[in-house]
């Protein structure tokens, strides 16, 4: 069975490692890379963490619009798609390069299969919902991760067929977990174990908004008592320039601003983290994993089961609450961490549906 996966960023990535291993046995399964993320610490290193192949093809789209991004990807994805006669196209999560290779895969009479399918945040300003929703109607065959996926999708009625094998972080969050005995982020660092808190933003809603920025520079001038460890994406970094905060940022002495890191490194700092404040649906569903608890500074999130597990809040930007979520909230100590996404057999999941698939 000839077998394409189309990737271009970090999530993207992540969720290739394990599927990749269960299915190149028996396919041949090829790696498109459509240069989305092009930085090292978003792109190339996640290959070299998880042992996968140098992609087969690198339409290195770089940096653009969403419209920009996607067309090209699309135009680029057409031309292999129609002289390689794929089987089956495989798209992971929810960024552009999910939704083009969905689109072009269909247009090229290719079979599309969704890892990550049916999750909402019911929020049509977030690029990666329209992303998702889109890519999930264009597919024939919906992986969905958790029970609420699965009704989301059935409540769309959806043309392809669902499949519910649990999430494919469980099985990548463990392997993860392993390699970091060997990381050395903290030392290199000098962090103490629990003594900071671990902070990523990226999403577009907040990093276009100066509104959302200053909340969140404010919200670290106050907490001016906690440690708080900043991996900077390249576009938020810029975002920060552009907007005249960075020299505001760079001047909160409790702040460490450091360049992306590894999976394997990032893992490993989430892992000894006092908590972790983000934007990002990747780290909600990791952090729960790991049992850290997590503030989403975000109006709404896909990953509903971490909330109403008790192991994560939502607080928007807003300054107040995102310090008083720092400061006093902790999930309540009665929790039992429950298998919401699954018993990490994932990866053997899709493997045994797809093989079902085959003539």
């Amino acid at each position: 069975m000839k077998i394409a996966s189309v990737v271009g960023a970090r999530p993207n990535f992540i969720k290739l490692a394990p599927i990749h291993k269960a299915i190149t046995n028996f396919s041949d399964h090829v790696i498109i890379h459509t240069g989305q993320h092009y930085d090292y610490k978003l792109s190339e290193i996640f290959f070299k963490e998880f042992n996968l192949p140098k992609p087969n093809f690198n339409l290195k789209v770089g940096s653009g619009t969403p419209g920009f991004q996607i067309g090209e990807m699309v135009k680029r994805l057409e031309k292999i798609f129609l002289e390689s006669h794929f089987e089956l196209v495989l798209v992971y999560g929810d960024t552009n390069s999910t939704f083009a290779g969905a689109l072009s895969a269909v247009k090229s009479g290719i079979s599309v299969a969704h890892v990550e399918s049916g999750l909402r945040s019911f929020d049509r300003y977030m690029p990666e919902e329209i992303n998702r929703v889109l890519t999930d109607h264009l597919s024939d065959y919906l992986f969905a991760p958790t029970q609420t996926a699965i009704k989301n999708l059935q409540r769309e009625h959806v043309f392809g067929k669902v499949f519910n094998p649990g999430d494919i972080s469980v099985e990548i969050v463990k392997v993860a977990v392993q390699l970091s005995s060997k990381s050395l982020i903290l030392n290199n660092l000098q962090l103490v174990p629990k003594s900071y808190i671990l902070f990523t933003m990226h999403r577009v809603e907040n990093t276009d908004s100066a509104e959302s920025l200053i909340s969140v520079i404010h919200a670290f001038e106050i907490l001016s008592e906690v440690e708080i460890v900043f991996p900077i994406h390249p576009r938020t970094l810029q975002m920060f320039r552009g907007k005249n905060m960075l020299e505001r940022l760079e001047e909160c002495k409790n702040v460490r601003l450091i360049q992306p890191v590894g999976y394997v490194d990032f893992i490993k700092l989430m892992q000894n983290a006092k908590k972790v404040i983000t934007d990002s649906g990747g780290v909600q569903k990791e952090s729960y994993l790991l049992g850290i608890p997590c503030i989403t500074i975000r109006k709404n999130t896909e990953w509903v089961e971490t909330v109403n597990e008790g192991w994560n809040i939502l607080t928007d930007t807003d300054t107040n609450k995102i310090v008083n979520a720092t400061r006093d909230w902790m999930p309540p100590a009665t929790i039992q961490m429950k298998p919401i996404f699954g018993d990490g057999r994932t990866s053997l999941v899709i493997k045994n549906s797809i093989m079902s698939l085959m003539p």
